[in-house]
């Protein structure tokens, strides 16, 4: 396994790092999954901020205190959705442009360690084998221009969760 990543069976909502990254949807609006169990454990001020604020762009990433968690921060990002029609290598280019904003925010705000949840294998249909490809990927070349970012965790809930980050990571 390349440093500075690592693979880590937990809930992303009790890392104590820098930033921890919400699989959100487009308008920030209060959902379940990952962005239920950071916003329970945030408070209900996260969801007072993002109400305010305006839809996240294809591929922008937007970072939030972390208000009542461990973590520092949060960084909002959008991940395309697999299911809806559109062109397979678009969704591919804009998943891995999730990936890089996130460490392009992080590394802009001079964090050391942001973690990850499998971004687009909930709802929003990603095969979690060619997700999990495409995150290590893009994180790998985005670290060049994020010198600050010494960790890179991705969160996983099960070890069955964490088997495609340890294959793709070999």
């Amino acid at each position: 396994m390349a440093a500075p990543f690592e693979i880590l069976i937990a809930r992303i909502e009790s890392l104590d790092v820098d930033a921890i990254v919400n699989a959100a949807n487009r308008e920030l609006m209060a959902g379940a999954g990952v962005d239920g169990a950071i916003r329970a454990a945030a408070g209900p001020e996260l969801t007072k901020l993002t109400n305010t604020m305006s839809p996240l762009g294809d591929g922008e990433a937007r970072l939030t205190p972390g208000f009542a968690l461990s973590a520092r921060h949060i960084i909002h990002v959008a991940a395309p959705i697999w299911t809806l029609p559109g062109e397979k290598g678009a969704k591919v280019a804009g998943l891995a442009r999730c990936y890089q904003a996130c460490i392009e925010v992080a590394g802009q705000a001079g964090l050391a360690a942001i973690a990850f949840p499998c971004l687009g294998t909930g709802s929003f249909g990603w095969p979690r084998d060619f997700a999990c490809a495409i995150a290590v990927a893009a994180c790998e070349d985005a670290l060049a221009n994020a010198p600050s970012l010494k960790r890179v965790v991705f969160c996983c809930f099960t070890e069955a969760d964490a088997a495609p980050y340890r294959a793709a990571l070999a």
